[in-house]
């Protein structure tokens, strides 16, 4: 009986070694994509994508929303992975996905969602306030946003995480990266694109999300956090946090 249980441990180890490894293998394929331009390919030694979307657990078969996908960098590499045997939905900011991916051949079947959002940028250094919302899905297995949380109000990111909480089923996660600021310094021109850890840490709690994990992948020690992520002595190059949350 002790053997029978040895063995079958080895084998769904294996199994679970093999799916993992078969999805950094999709993310691989799909950085070789004809899709993505020069730029988009230049970032991928700093933006580690198969390191990070392994440390946000990502699987083939999950229903995943990426949150403000921008010009779909990450949306170029989540949508092959989850092609086959899962959902892809991006939700807010999505007028260049919209625009430029899904008329592009193996990318119609990412799912746009119209959510219902007023966004007005009258917070501090041009943050913006929104209303509350809905994304309008449930059950959802993963939530992912990449150096998007700085460009709101505290209030805002509320909302935020209040929306993303309620689409994910119990269990589910958030994964959030964004630029590095020092804790508990005042937000000014300079580092208005910088958000601070703890506070984004204790938002999300806030909101009923428990802090998983979290990750150095993207510690940048010679990042003073002085800087305006836009300058040329800092882009590409800037500390930024990694978090996982859970619903639990």
């Amino acid at each position: 009986m002790r053997l029978t249980a040895i063995f079958l441990s080895v084998i769904f180890s294996v199994g679970v070694f093999a799916q993992d490894g078969g999805v950094s293998d999709k993310i691989r394929a799909a950085m070789q994509g004809d899709i993505r331009t020069e730029a988009e390919v230049a970032r991928d030694r700093n933006r580690m994508p198969v390191e990070t979307l392994e440390f946000f657990g990502l699987k083939d078969d999950m229903r995943v929303l990426e949150m403000l996908p921008g010009g779909g960098w990450y949306t170029k590499l989540l949508a092959p992975v989850l092609r086959d045997n899962g959902e892809l939905y991006v939700a807010i900011g999505t007028n260049g996905v919209r625009d430029r991916l899904l008329t592009q051949p193996g990318f119609d079947h990412i799912k746009v969602l119209d959510v219902d959002l007023e966004s007005v940028g009258d917070g501090p250094f041009g943050t913006s306030n929104v209303s509350s919302f809905d994304f309008g899905v449930d059950d959802l297995d993963l939530v992912l946003t990449f150096r998007n949380m700085h460009n709101y109000t505290e209030d805002a990111r509320l909302k935020i995480n209040q929306a993303v909480f309620r689409s994910l089923k119990r269990g589910g996660h958030y994964g959030v990266i964004d630029h590095s600021r020092r804790h508990m310094e005042p937000q000014t021109a300079e580092n208005q694109r910088r958000a601070d850890v703890v506070q984004i840490i204790k938002e999300a709690q806030d909101a009923g999300f428990v802090l998983e994990d979290h990750s150095d992948l993207h510690y940048r020690p010679d990042d003073e956090l002085r800087y305006e992520v836009g300058r040329a002595t800092v882009t590409g190059n800037t500390d930024r946090f990694t978090l996982l949350f859970r619903k639990p």
